[in-house]
This record gives structure tokens, C-alpha cells and sequence, in this order.
């Protein structure tokens, strides 16, 4: 089986690694073109560029795939290039740009998209983030037929993961990943084989995972502690939330729920701060506390309560705002 292969990040670099290993011909892959990142701005490469160069494989980086958009000359060659690669299968993987139904209609066995979520809840961009934003107990990898819906075409395969209490964005991204590996290896197989069935989502259980924006970053101390907790632990590693304290914007990489009320304390009130209890917090005007485990100050290193606290001075009674 001949495959066309659509993705940018680590999660799709994953899902392109098993599917070469598992001996299926890549005759294509795109991605994104190259982005400025890291301090010093340079043009780094997608994941799954620097994969696919290192085993030889042709790399196209459309702007846009769109005939009617603004880089018609940009997607008219992407058009060209796709019609003349035979392949009978593209697979998509968090690519990033919108496939219009001109491309979705090239392969003769379509375009395949590894989501990561248990569709039909979490469609959209950011399925990870937002479930555990939401305190969802479980998620999954959905294989599933695209159409030009979002996230609307009919599921080839589903398999569940559980979302343990102390998973991360990053932690819950890397057990998804190889998931969507293992089982989008296991679909095309089906697919040689003419096993493989198709099952329309249900209509009832839809919701839609926002693309995640710096703005959200902010955390508001009126919340509850556990909401803040899932909100700290959904935004790691990306975008990071932040508070500020006596003027210093203080980003917030892990934290945990303690149960007990912080009696007489308004929202953002620091209880304690020392190596032992860490940082406590009342949240929502003294009815939940947080413990802030692990942060990071402007220009230094993420670092554990304890260890943050030996050069950055903070004091009982001090508050965090947003």
C-alpha cells in the first residue's frame, strides 16, 4: 500500500515512524512549512520533516491546500503534486492546515485522520488539552474516515486510554501518540485486507476542543483549586499558565489539589510558603487550596517549590492575581 502522509508535530512524527517501520511504502509526506522558534527566532523544521529527510523520503510544505484561498498558486502545485504521487491512502495526523474536499477526494481510499480524543467528544484542535482541562476520566485515539465536516467522518477504530490524576498535557500526548502509532498500523493492514468497517459517529455526546490560546494562560484565583489544578496540568507543556506577584509574572507548571478550606484568606492569598508545606494558595474567596509544586520565574529554569523558593522571596499573606 502506497501512502501519502500529512503532519507536523511529534504526536503525527510518531504515527509516520510506525507505519515506516511497518513497511509501508511513504511515497509523500507534508507538513508545514518551517517555523521560527527558540530564543534566538531560527527556522526549525517540523518533527516530522526531520523524520521523513532522515529515511529519504520526499517532503512537500504547502502554505495552503485551499484553490479558493490566498495562496491559490501554493495549492494548485500541492493539487499537482498529490495527482501525480499514485498513492492509495493519505493518512493525517494534527497536519495543520484545512483539507479541502479537492484533496480529500484524490486518494482512492481517502484520507484517514488519527484524532485524539473518543469522537465525537472533542473534535476540533486541541482533544488533549481539553479533556483534561474538563477533568474527563478517560480518552482514546479515534481512527476514523475524513470528510469535510470536523472531525464528523465515520470512526474505523476507536481504543481508550484513562487520564490518570497526575497526567500532564505533555505525559497524556505521549501515551496518545504511541496509541495512534500502534493503531493506525493495525487500520491499514484492515484496509489491505478489505476487514476493516466503518461506524457513524453518534449524534449525541459532541463537544468541540478550541484551539488553545496565550490568552487562556492567565490563572483566575476566584476558581476553584481543583479547576485551576486540571487548568495548570492541561496547559503543560503549552502554553504554560502564569500569575503575577508584586509585579513578577510567575509561570505555574504543576500544582495539586489539598483538600481543607483557607479560612479568613481572599482569593490569590498565599498561606504558606517554605520547604516543607511548598507554596499554598486560597482559591475561590478561601473555599479550595492550591499547592503550587513546581515554577518558574522570568529568565530562570522551571524548578520544584522548594528549590524556586531558595531565590525568589515570597511571604504569607502576599496575593497572586491574574
Amino acid at each position: 500500500m502506497k501512502v501519502v502522509f500529512a503532519g507536523t508535530p511529534e504526536f503525527a512524527a510518531v504515527a509516520l515512524k510506525a507505519l515506516h517501520e511497518a513497511d509501508f511504502e511513504i511515497v509523500l509526506v507534508l507538513t508545514q512549512p518551517d517555523r521560527p522558534a527558540g530564543r534566538g527566532m531560527q527556522m526549525h523544521a517540523s518533527a516530522v520533516k526531520q523524520y521523513a529527510l532522515q529515511q529519504q523520503i520526499q517532503v512537500a510544505q504547502p502554505i495552503s491546500l485551499r484553490l479558493d484561498g490566498k495562496y491559490p498558486v501554493d495549492a494548485q502545485q500541492a493539487h499537482a503534486l498529490l495527482h501525480n504521487t499514485p498513492h492509495d491512502v493519505m493518512v493525517v495526523a494534527a497536519y495543520g492546515l484545512i483539507l479541502p474536499l479537492s484533496v480529500l477526494a484524490i486518494p482512492p481510499l481517502g484520507c484517514i485522520n488519527i484524532h485524539g480524543s473518543l469522537l465525537p467528544r472533542w473534535r476540533g484542535a486541541a482533544p488533549i488539552h481539553r479533556a483534561i482541562e474538563s477533568g474527563d476520566k478517560l480518552t482514546g485515539i479515534t481512527i476514523m474516515q475524513m470528510e469535510q465536516g470536523l472531525d464528523t467522518g465515520p470512526m474505523l477504530a476507536t481504543a481508550s486510554v484513562p487520564i490518570a490524576a497526575n497526567d500532564s498535557t505533555g505525559t497524556l500526548h505521549d501515551k496518545l501518540a504511541a496509541l495512534g502509532g500502534t493503531m493506525i498500523v493495525e487500520a491499514l493492514r484492515a484496509m489491505e485486507k478489505g476487514t476493516i468497517t466503518a461506524t457513524v459517529q453518534p449524534e449525541q455526546g459532541v463537544t468541540y476542543a478550541a484551539k488553545i490560546s496565550k490568552d487562556e494562560a492567565a490563572l483566575d484565583f476566584s476558581l476553584s483549586a481543583q479547576t485551576l489544578a486540571r487548568k495548570i496540568q492541561a496547559f503543560n507543556p503549552f502554553p504554560g499558565t502564569h500569575a503575577k506577584l508584586e509585579g513578577v509574572i510567575v509561570k505555574i507548571w504543576q500544582a495539586e489539589l489539598i483538600e481543607g478550606k483557607a479560612d479568613n484568606a481572599v482569593s490569590g492569598q498565599i498561606i504558606a510558603a517554605n520547604g516543607h508545606d511548598g507554596i499554598l494558595l486560597a482559591c475561590a474567596s478561601g473555599d479550595s487550596v492550591l499547592r503550587l509544586t513546581e515554577l518558574q520565574k522570568p529568565g530562570g529554569k522551571r524548578l520544584p517549590a522548594a528549590e524556586f523558593l531558595k531565590g525568589f522571596v515570597i511571604q504569607p499573606g502576599q496575593i497572586f492575581s491574574s
